[in-house]
């Protein structure tokens, strides 16, 4: 018998993520129907696994392999940038949101299990790190990112992705 999450958990969850994203400048699909399943796939997850494992991926049920497919998961900005959606289509673009842009197929970007290690080493003596990042920060406020691309819109400031300078 396939589990199921009571309408009323789901509608608090929704509202829960949706105002963190909205805070964060994301946005959530506005499909609710779609949308809210994908909720309740999160809290299904959250109770086999004690967290929210991306419903659209294979969790192990080990958190600290996890980690990476953990929602919001670490590939979601990196397919928001590129495909205008993340892979299970839980957040969208601006574009996609207000209906300018179609969602499309989006590849899996989450390397093999033996590739899924953090690429952070520091060079002997000079206290310098290399990282599998650029880091990003936002000329406005401050705020640092590491990742391929700066976000669409800063979490604090809320000043689009143009305002955003390498920072390392």
């Amino acid at each position: 018998m396939p589990e199921k999450i009571p309408q009323v958990e789901v509608e608090k969850a929704y509202e829960k993520v949706k105002a963190d994203a909205e805070q964060g400048g994301y946005r959530l699909n506005p499909d609710l129907e779609f949308t809210k399943s994908l909720i309740g796939a999160l809290l299904i997850n959250e109770g086999r696994y004690g967290y929210w494992a991306c419903p659209c991926r294979l969790a192990s049920g080990k958190r600290e392999e996890d980690l990476d497919i953990i929602c919001p998961c670490d590939y979601r900005d990196p397919d928001l940038n590129q495909y205008g959606a993340c892979y299970c289509a839980l957040y969208v673009s601006e574009e996609i949101y207000r209906g300018k842009r179609q969602a499309e197929s989006i590849p899996e970007r989450r390397p093999p299990k033996e590739q899924r290690k953090i690429k952070m080493t520091v060079t002997q003596g000079q206290g310098v790190l290399a990282l599998s990042h650029p880091v990003w920060r936002c000329s406005v406020c401050g705020y640092l990112c590491a990742r391929d691309e700066p976000p669409e819109i800063c979490p604090i400031c809320k000043v689009k992705k143009e305002r955003f300078q390498r920072f390392v």
